[in-house]
């Protein structure tokens, strides 16, 4: 994995710790002029020439330190913009693959932890660190106790920050880990709003879900407590330093080792270079939270899902052929459908039946792309589905799952699947041959009406015919259909029996996933499925004879 910054930058950035740093040695100087010139030389122009060279150099300071805040502002944004396409990638595609975490956007909220980090003060505490022996070593120039005391503050705040990762890590992940299913409780019951109204399990729910809730404060308590008690010990042990070089300092003075601008420069001085390791301890968990958030992202991003380039294949036009296919549901070991093979030519329409559990939904996501087989190969003209560029080839789709998907625009967006430049006539001739053209000009805004968060202003019905005509948007070569006219009426179906026979004049293939007889009307194969094989293929007359001879009362 490539890094995200460049030598240049990380050298630039430590240069310019550099010159705040060294700049951050104006106000001691200062003090120690004052003292050492000004009061024994009572001169005022001595004073006004030291203040007026002090404010220059603070003003230059605080520019600096405005600067290195928006380039590590900048440097998190870097961050989020070479990782968030592959983040976005992977919450899209990994669950087609394996169960998902809570509500599967944890790998977005690790980008943000990580780029919240590196635009905030923790990475300043790191950055100034290195110049702790700066300071020491000025603190050894004033005199070697005074270097001691300061030195002696530094190993016990650097022993807090490692006792403070070491109590601090556990912690924060059990928080992490109960946050995620304490939200996913939680986007499971708004997300069944209506269920949980209707079947009153409102408190039954919520008792869960405060479950859930006290566990996860229970955990970040728990990291509270350790980062709030060091980082109270730290405050009080660095007070205690500040006095401690007071001290020693009087003392010097007292056996006229040093003089009295010492004491205050010294304490200054010290003050400086323990405010690195102040600043680390108190953005510990933050910093351990930016850790494992990356260790998770790279985790995920090793999955290799960033698909290899291949040669654009022509649009297909011939047959759809699945040659000994097995499917493997995400997250599970157990195949669930074995042995398919079938051919489709150009022109035919396939219906799967059989009962609940069979394997027909699941079928139809491989054929359409979405699953991959554990074994086998779907191939379209030849070419199996690897060696397709896959938004090459969903343009040759058309899919209507069985819970329709609508997102967040206007039904013209939905229908044209948010091309960039959308044919307005393709999106009427889809949505005349779903037969949705009346019903979508009958809207509020007709094509233009926004249909809100996964279609939530309009009916299941509405929602049903417009995923078709989606399906259908620029005559896709092959399209999938599961229960296409399970929340649809009679002209509902009617619709969807007529979308089905254009599929196959214009010399298109449609796979259609049914329970009910009405939905297989237009189609000339069937197969029939049950316990996860394929039990019966051929000609729909001929197989539904043979289903209806051997059990004449399942349903189709």
């Amino acid at each position: 994995m490539r890094p995200f910054l460049s030598i240049s930058t990380i050298v630039g950035i430590f240069f310019l710790s550099g010159i705040v740093n060294i700049l951050s040695l104006t106000s001691p100087l200062f003090m120690l002029q004052v003292y050492d010139r000004v009061l024994a030389s009572g001169s005022v122009p001595t004073l006004v020439g030291l203040a007026v060279l002090a404010a220059g150099l603070y003003a230059f300071q605080a520019l600096l330190d405005i600067l290195r805040a928006r380039v590590l502002l900048r440097i998190g944004e870097q961050f989020d913009g070479q990782f968030s396409g592959r983040v976005h990638d992977v919450i899209v595609r990994l669950p087609l693959l394996m169960p998902m975490p809570g509500d599967g956007l944890q790998p977005l909220r690790d980008l943000d932890n990580i780029r919240g980090f590196l635009a905030g003060n923790g990475p300043m505490a790191f950055l100034d660190l290195p110049w702790m022996p700066l300071y020491f070593g000025i603190c050894f120039f004033f005199h070697f106790w005074l270097g001691m005391t300061a030195f002696v503050g530094a190993v016990l705040l650097i022993s807090l920050t490692l006792l403070t990762h070491a109590l601090s890590h556990r912690p924060i992940r059990e928080a992490i880990t109960h946050n995620i299913v304490r939200n996913a409780l939680l986007e499971a019951a708004r997300r069944n709003a209506e269920v949980v109204q209707a079947l009153g399990l409102r408190n039954r729910i919520a008792i869960r879900w405060r479950k859930a809730n006290d566990e996860y404060l229970v955990a970040n308590r728990k990291a509270g407590d350790v980062a709030s008690g060091l980082g109270g010990v730290s405050k009080s042990l660095r007070m205690m330093l500040q006095s401690a070089i007071l001290a020693v300092g009087a003392c010097l003075v007292i056996m006229h080792e040093v003089n009295a601008g010492v004491i205050i420069a010294s304490s200054i001085m010290m003050g400086r270079a323990l405010a690195p390791v102040d600043l680390a301890i108190s953005s510990w968990k933050p910093f351990v939270m930016a850790l494992q958030s990356w260790a998770r992202l790279r985790d995920l991003l090793k999955e290799g899902l960033q698909a290899a380039p291949v040669m654009p294949l022509p649009a297909p036009v011939r047959e759809l052929r699945l040659e000994g296919v097995t499917i493997v549901a995400p997250g599970k070991m157990k195949p669930s459908v074995t042995g398919i093979e079938f051919t489709l030519q150009a022109g035919s329409a396939l219906g799967i039946i059989g009962p609940s559990g069979s394997g027909k939904s699941m079928l139809s996501r491989v054929i359409v792309g979405a699953w991959s087989a554990a074994a086998g190969k779907v191939r379209i003209d030849g070419a199996s589905y690897d060696q397709w560029d896959r938004e090459e080839l969903g343009r040759h789709i058309g899919y209507l799952p069985q819970g329709v998907e609508l997102f967040n625009g206007t039904v013209a967006e939905n229908i044209a699947r948010f091309e960039h430049d959308p044919d307005p006539d393709a999106v009427i001739t889809a949505a005349k041959a779903a037969g949705t053209h009346e019903l979508i000009l009958g809207l509020e805004r007709g094509y233009e009406t926004p249909i809100g968060v996964a279609g939530a202003s309009l009916s299941a019905g509405q929602r049903q015919r417009i995923g078709l005509a989606r399906a259908l948007y620029r005559d896709p070569f092959l399209v999938v259909l599961d229960e296409p006219n399970a929340n649809l009426d009679a002209e509902g179906e009617a619709a969807v029996i007529k979308a089905i026979a254009s599929v196959r004049a214009r010399r298109g293939i449609a796979v259609v996933v049914a329970h009910r007889p009405s939905a297989i009307e237009a189609v000339d194969q069937v197969l029939m499925m049950e316990g996860g094989q394929q039990r019966a293929l051929g000609p729909r007359d001929q197989v539904l004879a043979a289903v209806l001879k051997r059990r004449p009362r399942a349903p189709v």
